[in-house]
């Protein structure tokens, strides 16, 4: 919603918007933008305005019954940036996985090659005037990627994942599929995942990864303490080197896939290769800094692929280290449903400390807890509280990576402060 906010505040428009009092990182861009920010009233609604509301509120939220009583137009985010994208070449990023980061690394990369307006899971959004590319990140939660109609796709995997919306991994195809059937000129696939080599649609799928069998392969990898550097080839034809100041095998996939769709596009793969490796990330993915002797790394990491991508980046790097996980998983359904994932990714990990589950607006309890995650690791799991990271604090000359997308900053802040 922040991003789509300062997308519209680019165009020219008026913003302002209503949400919640505690602070959050993607509150900072809106600030600098001097975009308004109210406490949730109805009192914020009046003549005049279009209300586009987030997918977190139902349609029982006071602002929005007001808005409609009043009669004025209500779009649902997903219904609005449908609308927002047509007349662009649009690229949408959609995935269980990876989506901010990939967003972020074509939004970079085109951006700074051509006039390009982007929309990034991370709260960033930039509205370019007359711009050729609308790059935007697609969320498969609830089917909402289903109200877009993009001319390109990168798909970056399909897992079951949002236990609290899809039945089973067939239900998450059968999304993807119907996502798919509505991408106008290509789709952008990993070619390792079963589910999206079986996506059965009329766009043609161009795959990409390290096997034979991909369209677009990256091959030569190497991964240094520095980043990765690879050759990419579409089919028998060399489109030459590619660095990276990246970290993980995941990064090297998704600039292969950045690749493949500037490559159709007819961008100048000169310019690619020289924008990849001024590409500094994204927040809140593999963010770090130092503390004291200890390197402390912010990541969005909630599902077991991702904490294994997240992991496999800090060994890349920090091969001398040792690798401490701090994990708060996110909703009770997740935590139950993908259980035994979590132990498995988590165990890459030296040591494992975990915080309670962080509940949702959506999920405020459940059957299971931090504790029952904690008693399948057999690398500790031992639960940490704001009261007591005193089994955390002892480690020093460490890499420590904080993984979560609920309130996990909250502990950073604290074991930074004690750290001091």
């Amino acid at each position: 919603m922040s991003s789509l906010a300062l997308i519209l505040h680019d165009k020219g428009f008026q913003v302002e918007g209503s949400d919640i009092e505690q602070y959050t990182f993607t509150q900072k861009g809106l600030a600098a933008a001097g975009i308004k920010m109210l406490p949730f009233d109805e009192a914020n609604i009046h003549e005049g305005l279009t209300v586009i509301a987030g997918n977190s509120f139902t349609d029982d939220h006071p602002e929005i019954k007001k808005a409609r009583a009043m009669g004025l137009p209500v779009y649902r985010y997903h219904e609005f940036l449908g609308k927002l994208m047509e007349g662009y070449t649009s690229i949408g990023v959609a995935g269980t996985h990876g989506k901010t980061s990939t967003t972020g690394l074509l939004s970079h990369v085109l951006s700074n090659i051509a006039p390009t307006s982007y929309l990034i899971g991370d709260g960033t959004g930039k509205g370019t005037p007359d711009a050729r590319f609308f790059v935007f990140e697609a969320d498969e939660y609830r089917r909402h990627f289903c109200a877009y109609h993009p001319d390109y796709a990168i798909l970056t995997n399909v897992d079951f994942d949002h236990p609290d919306y899809y039945k089973d991994l067939d239900d998450v195809r059968s999304a993807f599929a119907q996502f798919g059937s509505q991408v106008k000129k290509g789709i952008f696939a990993w070619g390792d995942d079963e589910s999206l080599r079986e996506l059965d649609v009329e766009t043609p799928i161009y795959y990409y990864g390290t096997k034979d069998r991909d369209d677009f392969q990256a091959v030569n990898i190497k991964r240094t303490t520095k980043g990765s550097s690879f050759e990419v080839k579409y089919h028998d034809e060399s489109l030459g080197e590619f660095e990276i100041p990246l970290f993980g095998e995941h990064n090297v996939l998704n600039s292969t896939a950045v690749i493949a769709v500037s490559y159709f596009e007819k961008v100048d793969l000169d310019e690619i290769r020289k924008e990849l490796l001024n590409f500094s990330g994204v927040k809140r993915r593999f963010s770090e800094h130092a503390v004291g002797d200890m390197v402390m790394i912010d990541d969005y990491a909630h599902h077991p692929s991702e904490i294994k991508a997240t992991l496999d980046a800090a060994r890349q790097k920090y091969p001398d280290k040792e690798i401490l996980a701090v994990f708060q998983p996110h909703t009770y359904s997740r935590t139950k449903a993908l259980m035994d994932g979590f132990a498995a990714s988590l165990s890459k990990a030296d040591h494992v400390f975990l915080t309670n589950i962080f509940s949702s607006a959506r999920e405020k309890s459940g059957d299971v807890s931090s504790k029952d995650l904690a008693a399948k690791l057999p690398n500790g799991g031992e639960i940490i509280t704001t009261d007591d990271m005193s089994a955390l604090t002892a480690y020093h000359d460490a890499v420590v990576v904080f993984m979560g997308a609920g309130d996990i900053q909250k502990y950073e802040k604290i074991y930074e402060d004690q750290m001091k």
